[in-house]
């Protein structure tokens, strides 16, 4: 399995962005597809997640209501809508995929928020 993140760059406080993450390889089938992040110089921190079969999701409560995750089953991919974006919010963006005992990391995509 290869997760390949997408979407990140440079926008204003404010702003939006929408992240991408499409998998390939064997068969996909996840138990769940999840974003991180790294911010500068900091830990990498859970952003959400989401029930790949009944689109269960849960959120870090620092991007609650501005944050949106989704899938397209169809297309092997995830989403991160990103709105109301703030400079906190820089970091580089990675995805994830469970699959049984495993989880599969993308290579991350930079945002970058300034004020």
């Amino acid at each position: 399995v290869q997760l390949q993140a997408s979407g990140g760059g440079l926008v204003q406080a404010g702003g939006s962005l929408r992240l991408s993450c499409a998998a390939s390889g064997r068969s996909f089938s996840p138990s769940a597809m999840a974003w991180f992040r790294q911010p500068p110089g900091k830990e990498r921190e859970f952003v959400a997640t989401i029930r790949w079969s009944g689109g269960r999701t849960q959120y870090a409560n620092s991007v609650k209501e501005r944050f949106s995750i989704s899938t397209d089953n169809a297309k092997n991919t995830a989403y991160l809508q990103m709105n109301s974006l703030q400079p906190e919010d820089t970091a580089i963006y990675y995805c994830t995929a469970t699959l049984g005992a495993f989880d599969y990391w993308g290579q991350g995509t930079l945002v970058t928020v300034s004020s």
